[in-house]
């Protein structure tokens, strides 16, 4: 008889350790990628977390999605006290079409600029430089006029 029980407290085992495994990509699916939209011509102030998406250096990043349109200029500033930042602009395809790392002016605050050449929803990546960890900044997507010849 002992055996017997003993065999069933490990079916139960077993059919416990089953249940925890068939709840855990449940949860993992409540945390799926959404970035959030970024308007053009808007500021955003954001915290970058280790909840974030880890970027593989030891960082982390954090992405916004923008609908642009084809012979878009836009100016994509980020300013953070508290990282190393950088920005990246991300076609829909996963293609980068553009990064920074550091701004024109010395700081470690990055300022992109780009032509775009495809309509499409692009995402841009805010991310801190290696192990830099993160913190507070501030994201603004600017769209540049043309200049006018007439």
């Amino acid at each position: 008889m002992k055996k017997t029980s003993k065999n069933h407290w490990y079916l139960a085992v077993i059919i416990g350790l089953f249940s925890i495994v068939q709840v855990l990509p449940v949860k993992a699916q409540l945390r799926m990628y959404n970035p959030t939209s970024l308007p053009s011509n808007y500021e955003v102030t954001d915290t970058l977390t280790i909840e974030d998406i880890p970027t593989g250096d030891g960082g982390f990043a954090r992405d916004y999605y923008v609908q642009l349109e084809a012979g878009d200029q836009v100016a994509i500033d980020v300013i953070s006290d508290d990282f190393d930042a950088m920005v990246v602009l991300v076609a829909d395809d996963g293609s980068t079409i553009a990064e920074n790392d550091d701004g024109p002016d010395g700081s470690t605050n990055p300022l992109l600029f780009a032509r775009i050449t495809e309509a499409g929803k692009y995402i841009v990546r805010v991310r801190a430089f290696g192990e830099t960890g993160g913190g507070k900044f501030t994201l603004k997507l600017t769209r540049l006029q043309p200049v006018d010849n007439n």
